[in-house]
Protein backbone atom coordinates (compact mmCIF):
# COMPACT_ATOMS: atom_id res chain seq x y z
CA UNK A 1 0.00 0.00 0.00
CA UNK A 2 1.25 3.28 -1.14
CA UNK A 3 0.47 6.64 1.60
CA UNK A 4 1.05 9.73 0.20
CA UNK A 5 0.81 12.06 2.90
CA UNK A 6 0.82 14.91 0.46
CA UNK A 7 -3.12 14.27 -1.00
CA UNK A 8 -4.48 15.04 2.14
CA UNK A 9 -1.85 17.86 3.32
CA UNK A 10 -2.63 19.42 -0.01
CA UNK A 11 -6.21 19.05 0.33
CA UNK A 12 -6.78 20.34 3.88
CA UNK A 13 -4.31 23.35 3.02
CA UNK A 14 -6.60 24.41 0.01
CA UNK A 15 -9.59 24.07 1.23
CA UNK A 16 -8.82 26.08 4.39
CA UNK A 17 -6.80 28.66 2.46
CA UNK A 18 -10.21 28.77 -0.13
CA UNK A 19 -12.43 29.50 3.12
CA UNK A 20 -10.06 31.99 4.83
CA UNK A 21 -9.72 33.89 1.21
CA UNK A 22 -13.19 34.16 0.61
CA UNK A 23 -13.80 35.33 4.54
CA UNK A 24 -10.82 37.80 3.75
CA UNK A 25 -12.57 38.74 0.82
CA UNK A 26 -16.17 39.34 2.07
CA UNK A 27 -15.28 40.41 5.72
CA UNK A 28 -13.55 44.39 6.50
CA UNK A 29 -11.42 42.89 9.20
CA UNK A 30 -7.87 44.33 8.83
CA UNK A 31 -4.97 44.00 11.23
CA UNK A 32 -2.87 47.25 10.24
CA UNK A 33 -4.47 48.39 7.26
CA UNK A 34 -4.02 44.61 5.61
CA UNK A 35 -6.07 42.22 5.01
CA UNK A 36 -4.74 39.29 6.66
CA UNK A 37 -7.16 36.69 5.90
CA UNK A 38 -6.93 37.30 2.52
CA UNK A 39 -3.14 37.05 2.18
CA UNK A 40 -2.86 34.41 4.61
CA UNK A 41 -5.70 32.57 2.00
CA UNK A 42 -4.33 33.46 -0.96
CA UNK A 43 -0.55 31.59 0.50
CA UNK A 44 -2.38 28.63 2.32
CA UNK A 45 -4.06 27.92 -1.26
CA UNK A 46 -1.02 28.33 -3.20
CA UNK A 47 1.03 26.28 -1.04
CA UNK A 48 -1.54 23.22 -0.92
CA UNK A 49 -1.95 23.32 -4.49
CA UNK A 50 1.67 23.22 -5.04
CA UNK A 51 1.38 20.09 -2.29
CA UNK A 52 -1.23 18.53 -5.04
CA UNK A 53 0.63 19.09 -8.18
CA UNK A 54 3.74 17.29 -6.42
CA UNK A 55 1.85 14.61 -5.48
CA UNK A 56 -0.06 14.10 -8.82
CA UNK A 57 3.20 14.14 -10.91
CA UNK A 58 5.82 11.46 -10.47
CA UNK A 59 9.15 12.05 -10.70
CA UNK A 60 11.94 9.89 -12.75
CA UNK A 61 14.06 7.65 -10.49
CA UNK A 62 17.63 7.37 -11.01
CA UNK A 63 18.25 3.75 -11.80
CA UNK A 64 21.86 4.00 -10.59
CA UNK A 65 21.04 5.21 -6.92
CA UNK A 66 20.00 2.62 -4.94
CA UNK A 67 17.54 -0.66 -5.78
CA UNK A 68 18.42 -3.49 -8.62
CA UNK A 69 21.94 -2.46 -10.25
CA UNK A 70 21.82 -2.02 -14.28
CA UNK A 71 22.89 -5.21 -16.11
CA UNK A 72 26.65 -6.17 -16.34
CA UNK A 73 27.08 -4.74 -12.86
CA UNK A 74 29.19 -6.07 -10.15
CA UNK A 75 26.25 -8.78 -8.39
CA UNK A 76 25.32 -10.06 -12.13
CA UNK A 77 27.98 -13.26 -12.33
CA UNK A 78 29.92 -13.00 -15.95
CA UNK A 79 29.54 -16.62 -16.12
CA UNK A 80 28.48 -19.50 -14.09
CA UNK A 81 30.81 -22.00 -12.85
CA UNK A 82 28.94 -25.55 -13.52
CA UNK A 83 30.13 -28.05 -10.36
Amino acid sequence: MHLDLRYPIGLLLTLDGAILAIQGLTAEATVLGLNVNLYWGAAMTVCGLTALYFATVRLKRDPTVGGVPPSGGPSTPEHEDVV
